[in-house]
């Protein structure tokens, strides 16, 4: 059964990358070893947030962008064995661009 997560007003939904990390030594320490992934891929906007007039202001991320975000940030949330946050736009702190 397949679903859509569709944001409200300033919230995104961000899938987390799982990266490993590898020490000085050779080992590799897969991601359930350490500390919760701070890099995702955006996978769906909300329309932004209004304001007190009722205008909308629209988001600055989009859908594909890749960012970073406080360790604790946004609320998980788990969908066919899917990890994924939901968070507002003022939580993600950079949009990553690869050179």
């Amino acid at each position: 059964m397949g679903f859509t997560l569709r944001p409200l007003g300033d919230r995104v939904v961000i899938k987390p990358v799982e990266q490993e990390t590898q020490l000085p030594s050779g080992i590799v320490l897969p991601e359930t070893a350490s500390e919760k992934p701070q890099l995702g891929e955006v996978l769906a906007v909300g329309p932004g947030r209004k304001t007190e007039e009722g205008k909308r202001i629209p988001l600055d991320v989009s859908v594909g962008q890749k960012v970073t975000f406080p360790k604790y940030a946004g609320t998980e949330l788990r969908l066919n064995g899917e990890t994924y946050l939901i968070m507002r736009e003022e939580d993600i702190l950079a949009i990553v661009e690869e050179e």
